[in-house]
């Protein structure tokens, strides 16, 4: 077949206007030649300043908008960037295809829902629409989700959306991430089937289905797939770092006539394995697309030298990357501090009195934040935070003591203190199988008919008269509750038999982070060690959950808040001074990464990400002893990444108490 190729009138662009806002190495990329680009842009070196700039020139140079397609993966990044490129560029943006994943996939879908058994009227469910379609598909199978703790709606739509996006089974997906529920891997099964087909009967969509849906097309309507090959004449994604499987073939499958591909990302930030991203889409790039230029963005404008040093030092022990070397354009500053404490009663105070003497130099609280590897390691500090007066604000959820999981036992404990606390009676019960609102106000009114001692023989006469359901929960409650009150009032073998006598399970089938939920009560129970008495532990937490840090008032605005956040939520934000705590083997790398294959490599890119987020200074902490449930005395060792740095590029802080 001979091929003629049609031009388009090119616009004469003006170099000198791009030059004088990019550095070399961007506009090498912005202004680079047709084919496959790969752009790897280190942290601070200004990628989403690139994508946008190569927006804009392509239609300076007379690309037809509509001909280009940019994908990103939230609506406020999309929004950000076609509102840069229609200021930068003199020509008309409205019409590029550009925002997310599922915003995109959707407008596909809309024009061709027929051929995968739907109407253009389709309706998206959100999450919560689709949780209860879901708890619908169980209700219908009959399943007995009480003889037998079974997964719960959220936990049914993680397992169901990470075999969809992954392109797993599910039984693969419930042997890897759920091996627990591996017994109900038929019944699973079952309601993905029930689900689907309500779905298509109903003419109902989730998020997931915008993607495999999509990808259908694709894959099974050649007609469809040349329509958009031909179209899309340039093909852009923004964070490619983080596609799934689907979304990397989505756009290969798309950019794959004209072949005109660029994609932007940090292989080195990579870091979000446990939401589905597969880090070979870009760490194979040019093994798909061997023709491809890689243009490597390396200087980064918002740390120092220092900083960015031990960053550079830190990532060059991974294996599977693209080498770079990030450059500083700012002036020399302070060398990051390796802090080592005694244990984590020091760790809190010698960050808090930090933060403060930072805060009277100048460097206003909202400039300051404090990183972790998981939420549970934020516990004591908050608490320290909280006593010192000190306002903050938690990126990565709730304050401790706010948690569901964290009242739901806190409860427990409340009951065997104060045999009169409705409250607690009403959670605690609550969450036992079988027993709703009505059973709970009945067994309650029998706990206040009672004298000031809990009498649990006569709540068990309450049993005969329970129907065959909340008879079975209640019956586990009071089993609990007997052990709790055998207990000599310690609070942290308290807590650990709450999460043994039933609650680790309700966490497994209500929860997809059961994990990190699990993890905050076993913190909670070595925390607990500290307290002789039950009610000491729960004095000081009522205290803290009405006197939080929020309600200090000081002289400055309202919105000076310390940030509190894991590293996953800190990707993509910085500030001039940051506090990584928590270095020790086993806390950060974690335990679980260190058994996983590239779980390693994993945490020293998250470790990557958490140095790069500071612009001025950088405290690294690690406690060296710490004290486990067995009261045991424990050595902590610090974390590997630590001791790979040469004692060049830090400065060791020795901690002395006065």
């Amino acid at each position: 077949m001979k091929e003629y190729v049609l031009k388009t009138a090119k616009a004469p662009v003006e170099l000198s206007a791009y030059e004088a806002q990019l550095n070399p190495a961007q506009l090498q990329a912005v202004t680079a030649g047709r084919g496959p680009h790969l752009v790897i842009a280190g942290a601070g070196s200004g990628k989403t300043r690139v994508i946008t700039y190569r927006v804009a020139y392509l239609l300076d140079q007379g690309t037809d908008p509509s001909r280009i397609l940019l994908v990103t993966f939230t609506n406020k990044a999309a929004r950000e960037m076609l509102r840069r490129v229609a200021e930068v560029s003199r020509g008309d943006s409205r019409q590029v295809w550009g925002g997310t994943f599922h915003h995109i996939g959707n407008l596909v879908l809309r024009r061709h829902a027929s051929l995968v058994g739907l109407t253009s009227e389709y309706t998206i469910l959100d999450r919560e629409d689709a949780k209860e379609l879901l708890q619908a598909c169980v209700t219908d199978l009959a399943i007995a989700v009480t003889k037998h703790r079974f997964p719960r709606g959220d936990v049914l739509q993680d397992i169901l959306s990470a075999a969809i996006n992954t392109e797993r089974s599910i039984a693969k997906v419930l042997a890897e991430r759920y091996p627990f529920f591996t017994l109900f891997e038929g019944e699973i099964l079952e309601i993905a089937r029930r689900y689907l087909a309500r779905k298509f009967k109903d003419n109902l969509v989730d998020y997931d289905d915008l993607l495999s849906l999509w990808l259908r097309l694709l894959r099974e309507h050649p007609e469809v797939l040349e329509a958009y090959r031909q179209r899309f004449l340039h093909v852009l994604c923004d964070e490619y770092q983080d596609t799934n499987t689907i979304q990397g073939e989505i756009l290969d499958r798309i950019a794959s006539h004209h072949r005109n591909f660029m994609v932007v990302g940090d292989d080195a930030q990579s870091i979000f394995a446990f939401r589905g991203a597969n880090y070979a889409n870009i760490l194979r790039f040019t093994d798909r697309y061997p023709d491809a230029h890689v243009h490597k963005l390396e200087i980064n404008y918002r740390s120092t030298p220092e900083v960015l040093e031990f960053a550079n030092a830190s990532i060059t022990h991974n294996v599977h990357q693209y080498h770079k070397t990030l450059r500083a354009v700012r002036p020399s500053g302070l060398q990051p501090a390796l802090t080592p404490l005694t244990d984590e009663d020091e760790q809190v105070a010698f960050v808090a009195q930090r933060i403060l003497e930072l805060r009277d130099e100048g460097i206003p609280l909202h400039e300051m934040a404090v990183l972790y590897r998981a939420h549970y390691q934020s516990i004591q500090l908050q608490l320290e935070l909280t006593r010192r007066g000190i306002p903050f604000e938690i990126r990565s959820g709730l304050r401790f003591y706010e948690q569901a999981h964290v009242k739901d036992v806190l409860a427990y404990l409340r009951i065997v203190a104060n045999a009169r606390d409705e409250l607690a009676w009403k959670r605690a019960v609550k969450l036992h199988p079988g027993v709703g609102n009505a059973t709970a106000d009945e067994i309650w009114q029998a706990v206040a008919g009672q004298s000031e001692r809990l009498n649990l023989e006569a709540l068990r006469a309450l049993l005969p008269n329970l129907g065959p359901r909340a008879r079975r929960g209640f019956q586990e409650f009071l089993v609990l509750l007997e052990r709790l009150v055998a207990l000599p009032r310690a609070p942290a073998q308290m807590i650990e038999s709450v999460l043994a006598g039933g609650y680790q399970d309700h966490l497994k089938a209500r929860y997809t982070n059961w994990v990190s939920r699990t993890e905050d009560l076993q913190q909670l129970a070595t925390f607990a060690l500290r307290y002789e008495s039950l009610e000491a532990l729960l004095t000081d937490f009522s205290l803290l959950g009405v006197i939080t840090g929020e309600d200090v008032v000081w002289d400055e605005p309202r919105d000076e808040l310390l940030i509190l956040s894991s590293i996953h939520q800190a990707k993509g934000l910085e500030w001039s001074v940051v506090f990584v705590i928590w270095l020790v083997d086993g806390w950060f790398p974690s335990a679980a990464a260190l058994r996983e294959e590239g779980g390693v490599e994993e945490e020293r890119r998250l470790f990557y990400v958490a140095t790069t987020r500071a612009k001025d200074q950088l405290y690294f902490c690690h406690p060296q002893r710490a004290t486990d449930l067995r009261r045991r005395e424990l050595i902590l060792k610090p974390s590997r990444f630590l001791q790979e740095i040469p004692e060049t590029l830090y400065e060791r802080w020795h901690v002395r108490v006065e």
